[in-house]
């Protein structure tokens, strides 16, 4: 059965750059910005889908982003 929907967490990657892990799937990638990184997404999921009609219609990033701030 094919999903429709595929999510993937984005995080700031310490060393620059960004991260995304695909929630129930086996796919990661990473670039230095958001629209590199939607590109190697899609490159990623063609790698691990064997069909392309096996590729979920939806792909939704879910970016995490820590800050800190000051209370004073």
């Amino acid at each position: 059965m094919v999903k429709n929907e595929m999510i993937f967490m984005v995080e700031d990657d310490p060393e620059g750059g960004y991260t995304a892990k695909a929630l129930g799937y086996s796919i990661f990638t990473e670039a230095n910005t958001l629209e590199i990184l939607k590109t190697n997404i899609r490159s990623a999921m063609e790698c691990h889908f064997e069909k392309k009609e096996d590729i979920p219609a939806v792909v939704v990033l879910h970016i995490v982003r820590e800050e800190t701030m000051a209370y004073a």
